[in-house]
């Protein structure tokens, strides 16, 4: 932290818990806490263009996984569920919502009559592309935040401890 910058929430909270517990290494709380502090103030800040656009950010994952699809700009839920990274059951729920408000069809997969396929609706397709370019100003105003040295020094660091936690070495394999 920056010479003069007041104390952040997790910051009086390590000071509270540096006098209550000095016994207790509570340094991965700086960390930690930032990072989910953080997390949830931006996803604050994603959701209010989302709702803008009358999705939640479910909603806005699925129609966004079927828009990189390209055309014809489908996927089978299962496809979609793992592009999302969310369960089936919960897929199910977002298509159902999304179908209802015109944005999605489903159909039976040509492949296989069991299958279904979920494709975007043109009103779908253009509210995605509308949706995403705000999105995508949005993200770059709140990235704007850093400045650009700071932004790729971030990003550098998530990106291999992210790597590193989806993907953990098996001890031996090295």
């Amino acid at each position: 932290m920056e010479h003069g910058e007041p104390l952040d929430r997790v910051a009086r909270i390590q000071a509270d818990w540096r006098r209550e517990r000095p016994d207790v290494d509570i340094t991965p709380q700086g960390v930690i806490g930032r990072l989910h502090r953080l997390a949830d103030r931006l996803t604050e800040e994603l959701c209010l263009v989302y709702g803008r656009y009358g999705l939640s950010e479910g909603e806005f994952d699925v129609l966004c996984a079927l828009r990189r699809a390209g055309e014809p700009y489908e996927r089978a839920p299962g496809e979609l569920a793992a592009h999302t990274m969310v369960t089936t059951g919960a897929m199910t729920k977002r298509i159902d919502r999304l179908e209802r408000a015109g944005l999605v069809t489903r159909r039976r997969s040509d492949d296989d009559q069991r299958g279904r396929i979920v494709a975007l609706t043109r009103p779908g397709r253009e509210l995605i592309d509308r949706a995403f370019a705000d999105h995508m100003r949005n993200e770059r105003h709140l990235l704007d935040l850093l400045t650009p040295t700071e932004a790729e020094a971030l990003e550098t660091l998530l990106t291999t401890w992210l790597s590193r936690m989806e993907h953990p070495r098996t001890p031996g394999r090295e």
